[in-house]
């Protein structure tokens, strides 16, 4: 797998002062940077460097996001009266229920 497929990301940090380059698969790992390119390059090889170490140890490593399929399905529990809600306003609206859902999840 390559880490050019992780999902990576640069932020400012009010606190830091810095550019603080993140990567979504490893969520303890960062690095700062006075410049976004700098942050970016930082996360990027220290993932490089936890990845090698987890082949190395036969550890497992995080699939990418960009990797994994998704069903387009999963499941919610809600209390039964915000069904009865939900379900009430898609009736309203002439949608189904996972229509409706899925436009406020939208939103």
């Amino acid at each position: 797998m390559s880490i050019n497929h992780y999902t990576y990301r640069v932020t400012w940090s009010q606190e830091d002062g810095e550019h603080v380059g993140l990567c979504v698969e490893f969520p303890s790992l960062s690095w700062l940077a006075e410049s976004p390119e700098a942050a970016l390059a930082g996360i990027r090889q220290i993932v490089a460097e936890v990845v090698a170490d987890l082949q190395k140890h036969g550890e497992p490593v995080p699939e990418a996001l960009a990797e994994k399929h998704y069903s387009g399905e999963f499941r919610v529990r809600i209390p039964p009266e915000l069904h009865r809600s939900l379900a009430l306003q898609a009736a309203e609206q002439g949608v189904s229920l996972n229509r409706l859902a899925s436009a406020k999840l939208a939103a």
